[in-house]
């Protein structure tokens, strides 16, 4: 048998140096990422859009990185965030419909890795703040059991800022555990300061994913006044509470940078921000000059306000134009981190790192917004052996986008301290029964020029796309509600009740 190796201690602990040296440089080869998702925040909402409102941080940090405009999420919460956690369309997670209600029993499907699975399995310390909105009726779908080390949040998607509380039950938690000691603190300030603090108290031997979901800028509409005396000059009230919670969330996102740079990881750090989806104009959102507003397929539904900031991009300073996708983050992410996507299924998104980094082309030809057959159908089936046009869907192919169904509200709503009318009915612009809309969104992004008329021929392509994605889908998973999620069985508290 041969004789174990001894080492003189002077070598013992050369030896472990080097091997910590060895971790130490694999850990910082992989960049720290933050990722800051805001809720409802409007296209027109931020100051680099034309704004009114102060939005200093957040215009800084675009300036200095990357400004994505030609950015896509998807209309409401559920969708986008299941989207940038599983790098997969809605109609592959069957949850092409709605959002996840608090007593739904429903959430990401368990046999999607999520985007903090994959990173963690990278070596990677992950940590998330805020809003979940994945489900939570089963222990096994809450944030630290899909991947992520620690956890404070809410889990359903909206309550009031102060209390806590929703449908009269409180909804935030530490990990596991139940929030009862924050009633009366405003979500914006808890929320960046767990973010800070796990900043500050990050191990360095691992590299470091934050996710950090503000409940920031979604209803109900409440903001401490020293932010809303900002905005006086403002005369509608939505709008002038709104502006206030944005500047409010913006001084969050200046607080968070700092303390990265203040802890000596901003240099080798990748920070994303981006929307939900688009403002909600009845909650004093806008999404001006495009169409439409949260919830619809209309530009102003989807089209996101997102940018890229880090000194590892090879070009900086400059707008990208690249077609862009929220389920692009996923394996977009997990590549700079050097990590496997062995084990997801089939993913919809690309690998955009070159795109943004070098503003080189997108790998990305076309985007499937959505197709969601359980929206009830509208006007009449315009042509035989393809897509039903009855059906909500949307697709992007090249710069040719198509509408079919009922998209949603289809008005242009200027500002509200804008010298023009507030709301522009829809019935101006479509006659009852239209349900097929083509636009060439590179030419037109304010999507004023339906071209169905002028090019059937392209419509027909981009049904027949429509056709085939729909034939990849599962079905809509949209469960009724299940009376035994009452907080009222669980200690006036929302959370697992199977």
């Amino acid at each position: 048998m041969a004789k174990p190796v001894s080492f003189p201690s002077d070598h013992f602990l050369v030896l472990i140096f080097c091997l910590g040296a060895v971790n130490a440089r694999a850990a910082s080869s992989q960049p720290n990422i933050v990722f800051v998702l805001a809720d409802d925040y409007g296209y027109h909402d931020v100051g680099y859009h034309g704004s009114r409102i102060r939005t200093p941080n957040l215009d800084r940090l675009a300036a200095e990185g990357v400004r994505l405009e030609n950015y896509y999420v998807q209309p409401i919460c559920t969708p986008t965030r299941s989207q940038l956690m599983s790098g997969r369309y809605q109609i592959h997670t069957g949850l092409q419909h709605g959002i996840i209600s608090f007593s739904q029993p429903n959430g990401l499907p368990l046999d999607d890795p999520t985007l903090a699975d994959k990173l963690r399995e990278a070596g990677y310390a992950t940590h998330m703040v805020g809003k979940w909105h994945l489900g939570f009726y089963k222990s096994e779908y809450l944030p630290v059991n899909r991947g992520f080390d620690s956890y404070f949040g809410y889990l359903g998607g909206s309550e009031d800022y102060y209390t806590h509380t929703v449908l009269h039950g409180l909804d935030l938690r530490d990990n596991l555990d139940p929030v009862f000691s924050m009633n009366g603190t405003y979500s914006a300030f808890p929320f960046t300061q767990r973010a800070v603090d796990v900043v500050k108290q990050h191990d360095k031997s691992k590299s470091l994913f934050l996710y950090l979901a503000y409940q920031s800028v979604h209803a109900p509409l409440e903001v401490p006044d020293s932010y809303l005396e900002q905005y006086q000059d403002i005369t509608d009230r939505n709008r002038r509470i709104y502006s206030g919670m944005v500047t409010c969330m913006d001084e969050g996102i200046g607080n968070l940078t700092a303390a990265l740079q203040a802890a000596g990881l901003w240099d080798n750090t990748v920070f994303v921000f981006s929307t939900d989806n688009g403002g909600q104009i009845l909650e004093g959102g806008n999404n001006w000059p495009l169409r439409g507003w949260k919830g619809s397929l209309w530009e102003g539904g989807l089209h996101g306000v997102g940018f890229v900031h880090s000194p590892l991009l090879q070009k900086q300073g400059y707008i990208n134009n690249e077609l862009i996708h929220v389920s692009d983050w996923f394996p977009t992410l997990v590549g700079i981190a050097g990590g496997s996507l062995n084990g997801t299924k089939p993913l919809d998104g690309f690998n955009q790192w070159n795109t943004i980094s070098k503003n080189a082309a997108s790998p990305r030809k076309e985007l499937l917004h959505n197709i969601d057959i359980l929206t009830r159908p509208s006007g009449k089936k315009l042509y035989p052996n393809t897509f039903d046009t009855r059906t909500r869907a949307a697709i992007r192919v090249g710069d040719y986008k198509l509408i079919t169904g009922n998209p949603g509200n289809s008005s242009w709503i200027p500002p509200p301290s804008a010298d023009t009318l507030y709301f522009v009915p829809a019935a101006q612009y479509d006659p009852p029964g239209k349900n097929v809309w083509l636009f060439n969104i590179k030419d037109d992004p304010n999507e004023r020029q339906d071209l169905s008329d002028a090019h059937p021929e392209i419509v027909k392509q981009l049904l027949d796309r429509l056709l085939y994605y729909n034939s990849t889908a599962v079905p809509p998973r949209f469960p009724p509600n299940d009376p035994r999620a009452n907080p009222k069985l669980h200690g006036g508290v929302w959370g697992p009740w199977e």
